[in-house]
């Protein structure tokens, strides 16, 4: 039965059913799809936006310094007294036990507290920091697969010249052997196209293999599974480009774009609140509280009292503790800025090696364009001259050896090109941009 089943499949062009339940989903996906995975499903990306929650709960926790504070008591007590403590003549002995119900609500409420405000400030300007981080974090994730998946392209493009390269290879050794049974070139001249179809073909295969390994790390890259089929929509070539071109420009534009600078500049707002909060804690602070209590020895004889307190409290010397907190702060503020200075540098020097290297790839994509026109042109003319009986297999090998050199050169040259232009937004702050 199963021979019937595969003779039936072979005729008919249909494959086994088992092939077909194992064959997984195709997803077709662009470039930007794969950047935009990235970004979403990264695992360093998941774990800044999860320092984003903490960051925000933080902020809820200054919050509370400031909002009222409300508690509830209730007690029940089976007790007795000693009279005698009290020292008073009329009141001797132990007391029959009794009982005490007693319930309490209390309530707390900071009127002002400069210190405990700023401080509120400081933790939004660290959360939005956090917020900017993780942008970042994701902007990285979503390039690392961008560059995943221009890798990918190159690996098949690869794996299509060496096709093509395979096919020429296999062409050319037909032509010797016909020669070479004509009588009209020697039989070396096939030994050497045999060996330069087997070289072609060993080519192709790691061509392939190394396809499949490009493939494998863009699932990983994509927090995908492993056997998730991707169909990849965009190719290797130059795109049109909407960001500045000027390394003056471009600069300018990634101080305004790049998150990891605005991230920085937060974290100085909130190293500057910082101090000015310690400072702020020498200033006077005042706050209300009261309560409601309701006793009695019974439930149903229960009578309420209550108690109202202003407090203003004024500091006064702590030791000169506060005056050394001031001056820790203000180290760390002057290196925050230090920080914040270095970023930008950085941010400028990047946009402008990045801009060189996109316009460094531009050109190169267009040498290696000529060379790939002039190797073929030379196997072309080589190959005439094998036909016609002038040349031998030594002239065609070498010419195929050039367009396979020069082939390699064009697609690392899109490769170059592709990685410089992710690399161009990446470094401009607006990936997400990028078509």
């Amino acid at each position: 039965m199963r021979f019937v089943a595969t003779l039936i499949c072979a005729l008919t062009g249909v494959p086994p059913l088992r092939a077909q339940q194992v064959a997984a989903p195709t997803r077709p996906i662009s470039l930007l799809d794969a950047i935009t995975l990235g970004r979403q499903q990264g695992v360093n990306a998941a774990i800044a936006r999860l320092n984003v929650r903490a960051a925000n709960a933080r902020t809820g926790e200054r919050r509370a310094d400031l909002l009222p504070n409300l508690s509830g008591r209730a007690t029940f007590t089976r007790q007795t007294l000693n009279l005698d403590e009290f020292g008073i003549p009329i009141a001797t002995g132990i007391t029959d036990p009794f009982n005490l119900w007693n319930f309490q609500i209390r309530a707390s409420q900071t009127l002002l507290d400069p210190s405990a405000i700023v401080r509120l400030r400081a933790e939004r300007d660290t959360a939005v920091a956090a917020g900017l981080d993780a942008q970042a974090v994701g902007e990285i994730a979503g390039a690392t697969a961008g560059l995943a998946y221009l890798r990918v392209l190159s690996a098949e493009e690869t794996v299509r010249a060496r096709q093509g390269d395979s096919t020429v290879a296999a062409d050319l050794l037909s032509q010797a052997r016909r020669l070479v049974q004509a009588g009209i070139n020697p039989a070396i001249d096939a030994t050497r196209s045999e060996v330069s179809f087997a070289a072609v073909r060993t080519q192709l295969e790691i061509a392939r293999n190394a396809a499949g390994q490009a493939r494998l790390d863009l699932s990983r890259a994509l927090d995908l599974p492993s056997g998730t089929r991707l169909e990849l929509a965009d190719s290797l070539g130059l795109a049109t480009l909407d960001i500045p071109r000027q390394p003056d420009e471009a600069a300018r534009f990634a101080r305004e774009h790049r998150a990891e600078l605005a991230a920085e500049h937060a974290r100085t707002q909130a190293a500057e609140r910082n101090l000015r909060s310690i400072r702020f804690e020498n200033l006077p602070s005042l706050s209300a509280n009261g309560g409601y209590i309701e006793s009695g020895r019974q439930t149903g004889t229960l009578a309420g009292t209550y108690n109202v307190q202003l407090l203003l409290s004024i500091p006064i010397l702590d030791g000169l503790r506060r005056q050394y907190r001031a001056s820790e702060q203000h180290a760390r503020l002057e290196i925050q800025r230090i920080r914040e200075r270095d970023m930008g540098n950085q941010v400028e020097t990047e946009a402008r090696q990045a801009i060189l290297d996109l316009s460094s790839a531009e050109q190169q994509v267009a040498i290696a364009g000529d060379r790939v026109r002039l190797a073929n042109r030379e196997l072309a003319e080589a190959d005439q001259r094998f036909r016609a009986g002038v040349a031998g297999s030594v002239e065609t090998t070498n010419a195929q050896g050039s367009v396979i050199a020069a082939n390699d050169a064009l697609i690392q040259a899109r490769v170059r090109y592709g990685t410089a232009r992710v690399s161009a937004y990446r470094a401009l702050g607006v990936i997400d941009q990028l078509h």
